[in-house]
């Protein structure tokens, strides 16, 4: 980890902290969410198989084509809905929240409010 800067290295250590914890199943597989300074991208992954079953970004065309968002966290919002909706109708009710080592608040919080609001259980 030799030239990342603080902010990034401090996410890593505590991403290997959650990680060492989490492991999605076939059952409950893992919501993972990857936030960079532009956009959000969220995955369902089966960490049994290594496959990702569902995945959704702010740079999809749906989300691009949509009305003018007021900001990011409205953005992240919307992406979570959509997450959200492709698991059900995948039939994936239940997940483990990742939050791959960002704090739980703003787009990742927002993210995760837009899923559970579809119906997704974690």
């Amino acid at each position: 980890m030799g030239s990342l800067n603080f902010k990034k290295r401090a996410r890593l250590k505590r991403k290997k902290r959650i990680r060492k914890n989490l492991v999605g199943t076939q059952e409950r597989p893992r919501l993972s969410v990857f936030r960079s300074s532009k956009h959000i991208y969220a995955q369902v992954v089966d960490d049994a198989y290594g496959r990702t079953l569902v995945a959704a970004s702010s740079m999809e065309k749906v989300v691009k084509e949509h009305p003018e968002f007021e900001n990011k966290v409205a953005v992240a919002s919307f992406v979570g809905k959509l997450i959200g909706e492709r698991a059900t109708q995948k039939g994936i009710s239940k997940v483990v929240f990742d939050r791959n080592g960002f704090l739980y608040h703003g787009r990742v919080k927002a993210l995760s409010n837009g899923a559970r609001e579809t119906g997704l259980d974690f």
